[in-house]
Formats: structure tokens, sequence, C-alpha cells
């Protein structure tokens, strides 16, 4: 397989955590490559890209990728693109890494946008793939339909599902609940090609084994997100203060561990590694920009499984079709 190109100067904790993650990968035999400036401390007999720009977290993303084209977001892109490596994955600006991968791979022909796709933890049970999570803030009902198409490829290659169950975020479960955009949108979904469509679902419903696949906009989609993910902080960071709180609970909390641990770990963002883009011709990964060397090491993990499912190829069929 190709290697996985890896932006070692994007995130809150590049490039140190960064390279560490990429070592992991590549002392577990996983082909990487870094993107980064030269002499790039910790890269070792890592193989480098060498690029002198860095777009910051806080750059306009366009303008940033159309002016630093030695940055690194823009040479891992153009790595994939030149069949140089099988996957991008960056923590760095999530516009630039979309605007990188969009401007220099190009989109999968009969794509209309591409969309982010973020797992979202289901404990004891197969996590339920949301999008869009941030990609496109306002959508057209045709485009939630191939949301629905590429999230069902992505459920399939990515956990085994055959025929994912997809449902569409709303207010309410009637078919007429929502606004006028979720009302074309669910009858254009009933009768999609390819869509196992479930109808209506509620926030509620993301965090169990009702649904497979949850479609909905950018916007709504990166409001759930984050809010899942500061609710599971809150209510984690409750329970460890709940045992630490009392001398007596110490012996109950050290038989309760061994059981919670599982848990923790089934709903740790880290453990996903960061959203996929789909829609673009290439695999490409956004990690959180707070990523540790463990999240890198579980991207480059997930970027290898679909790269070796041939994601891209399977989104191709899925949507032209349509």
């Amino acid at each position: 397989m190709l290697p996985i190109a890896i932006d070692a100067m994007g995130g809150d904790r590049a490039p140190s955590e960064i390279v560490a993650g990429a070592r992991l990968a590549f002392e577990a035999g996983i082909p990487v490559v870094l993107v980064g400036p030269a002499g790039l401390e910790g890269c070792g007999d890592i193989p480098l890209i060498e690029a002198g720009e860095v777009i910051a977290m806080d750059e306009d993303p366009a303008a940033g990728v159309r002016r630093k084209k030695d940055s690194t977001l823009v040479r891992a892109a153009e790595a994939v693109r030149d069949g140089k490596a099988s996957a991008m994955i960056s923590a760095g600006n999530t516009g630039a890494t979309m605007a990188s991968a969009l401007f220099r791979m190009g989109r999968i022909k009969g794509v209309s946008r591409p969309a982010i796709v973020t797992t979202v933890p289901v404990p004891g049970s197969t996590p339920t793939v949301l999008l869009d999570s941030g990609a496109n803030a306002e959508v057209q009902a045709e485009w939630l339909v191939q949301f629905a198409q590429m999230g069902s490829v992505f459920s399939t290659r990515r956990f085994g599902i055959v025929s994912p169950r997809v449902g569409l975020l709303s207010i309410g479960e009637e078919p007429h609940k929502g606004d006028s955009l979720r009302k074309e949108a669910y009858d254009l979904l009933a009768t999609a090609t390819g869509v196992n469509f479930i109808g209506n679902v509620e926030g509620r419903d993301l965090m169990t084994t009702e649904v497979d696949v949850v479609v909905t906009d950018g916007f709504t989609g990166n409001v759930v997100l984050k809010t899942l993910e500061g609710a599971l902080r809150t209510i984690v960071k409750a329970m460890l203060d709940a045992f630490a709180s009392k001398p007596e609970y110490k012996q109950a909390t050290d038989t309760l561990l061994p059981a919670l641990i599982p848990l923790y770990t089934s709903i740790d963002p880290e453990a996903y590694g960061g959203a996929l883009l789909l829609g673009v011709d290439g695999v490409c990964i956004i990690s959180h920009g707070s990523s540790s060397a463990k999240a890198i090491f579980n991207a480059v993990n997930v970027a290898k499984e679909m790269v070796e499912a041939d994601l891209v190829g399977s989104l191709r069929s899925a949507v032209a079709p349509a």
C-alpha cells in the first residue's frame, strides 16, 4: 500500500504529538510519510515530504490554500492526487483541510458537495454514522440524499453493516415534521437508490441502536456533535468527581473501574482518530485539533482500512447511478 501522508504541523499539539503518532504507526508496520519542514524534529527514519509553509488554525481556509502552495496541507493533498500517498490526515485547520482535499484531489464525479462523516459512539454496539458534521452549513434536499448514499457506503465499509438504516434528523418522527428542507428531503429519501430509509429520527436516537446512519445539514450536525462531546465530557468528569468525593467510596470505585474503563474507551473520541471527508477523490481524515499521538495512530489505522476497503471506489459506484 502507498504510504499515508500525515500533516506534521497541523493541530494544537503539533509537531511533537503528530510525529509521535506517526512513529507508532511506522513501528507497527503501516507505511506513512510525514509532511513538514526540512529537518523535522523526531522524523528520523520516517519518510518526509518537505513543505515550507503552514496554514494556521485561525487562517481563512480558501485564501490560505490558494496563497500557501507549499503548505503541509497542500503538499499532503497533492501527494494523494499524484499517486505518492494513499490517504491524507491532518489535525490542523478543518476548513483548510477540506479546501486542500477539494482543490487538489477534486470531487468524485456526480458528488454535489463533500460531507464530513463522524462516528457517534453507541456503548455496546456499532457507532452511528453522522453526516454532514460541518462541511456545508446550508444544503439542498438532493445533497442530503447523496449524504445518505455516501454514509451508507461508509457504514458498510467501516463497520460491515450490509444494509444500514438511514434516518433523517428532524424534530419529530412523523413524515410531516420539520422545515421545508426536511420535508422535501424526506420524500426524496423515500425513493432514493441504495438507501434503506427508515424515516425521521430525533437527536435522542443518535446514541441508540435504532439507526445506523443519520443525515442532516452541516450546521445542525456540527452543533449536535459538539453538544454530545460536551455532554459526555461533563458526565465522565462528574462520575470521577463523585468517586473521589469521599474516602469510603474508594473500595466501590476499585470494584467498578474494570467495568467502567471499557465503557469510557468506547466513548473516547480519540479512539476513532477523526472524521472522514466523503465525496473527494481520495481518503482524507480530519482529526481533532487537540489530537494526541494515540488519536493520530488510530486515524492512520482507519485510513489504512478505508484504502484497503476501496472506500472511494465504492462511493463512485453509489453516487454514479444517481
